[in-house]
């Protein structure tokens, strides 16, 4: 998206395991490498640092978002492996980052 390599970090909000992508020469390693992303949204309208930012999570495991999304019942979306999330930010993201 940025043309450049960029490292992304998050935390898993179930277990607190760090959660990191970094991206280089246009590869992603993901770490650790059975991380996935609960791509989700809150119910309502507004901004999407309402409704979504918050139910944009990075997780350590399948097991450890599953664990989230049932706690979170009222947050609808999908839990999305490595290539589905890394797509969906160049599809919302990119656009947001070019030049002109």
């Amino acid at each position: 998206m940025l043309g450049q390599d960029v490292t992304v970090s998050s935390t898993d909000p179930v277990d607190g395991q760090p959660v990191t992508v970094t991206f280089s020469n246009g590869a992603a390693i993901w770490e650790p490498a059975a991380a996935v992303v609960f791509v989700g949204r809150r119910e309502g309208a507004g901004p999407a640092a309402t409704v979504c930012c918050d139910a944009l999570n990075f997780f350590a495991s399948q097991t450890s978002a599953e664990q989230w999304q049932l706690a979170h019942p009222e947050v609808r979306g999908e839990i999305v492996g490595q290539a589905r999330a890394t797509q969906i930010g160049q599809q919302t993201f990119g656009p947001l980052l070019q030049d002109g």
